[in-house]
């Protein structure tokens, strides 16, 4: 099982190979991803990599992931008690999107706890300016995502064949 050093390594040196592997593919003309995209891409797969990893289950520890962080890194101690290490939070749909729907809830109440102290604030932030298409989104999703199957790859665990292997136990008892 690689350290928290490890899957960094790893993902850098594979986003290095996606990097240049699109390059090439945009020089031949086969992709042509938009700056913002090749932008929103890189960011959310070093955010993936580096801050949101699978290992977040083990935040009650010192991981790597929960150091990035800084004095913020306590916020996932909850997250880490919720979730045994290599269960859930290691699947491949549903483990990543734990992650992201605890720091939503996390950032929701903070956002509400601020309208609380601060009732002016609510005037001041609106949130339908932000894209509600899945294509603006696409580069976003596609960044964390690949990242976070990179660290289940490392970690030998292939895509939810766990999942998979308990539903077709049970259909043949």
């Amino acid at each position: 099982m690689p350290s928290g050093s490890v899957h960094n390594l790893i993902n850098t040196g594979a986003f290095l190979l996606i990097a240049g592997s699109t390059a090439y593919a945009k020089q031949q003309g086969y992709v042509d991803p938009s700056i913002p995209e090749i932008l929103a891409f890189t960011g959310t797969f070093f955010v993936g990599t580096f801050m949101m990893s699978p290992d977040l289950d083990l935040a009650e520890q010192n991981v790597s992931s929960k150091k990035a962080w800084g004095i913020f890194g306590f916020i996932w101690v909850p997250y880490g008690k919720m979730f045994s290490h290599r269960g859930l939070s290691h699947t491949w749909i549903v483990g990543p999107l734990t992650r992201l729907v605890y720091l939503t809830i996390l950032l929701a109440a903070l956002y509400y706890l601020a309208i609380l102290i601060l009732p002016d604030l609510k005037s001041r932030i609106r949130f339908e300016n932000v894209p509600r298409t899945l294509e603006f989104w696409q580069p976003y999703i596609l960044g964390y995502y690949v990242s976070q199957w990179l660290h289940l790859i490392a970690d030998g665990i292939s895509p939810d064949m766990r999942a998979l292997s308990r539903t077709f136990k049970k259909k043949k008892r």
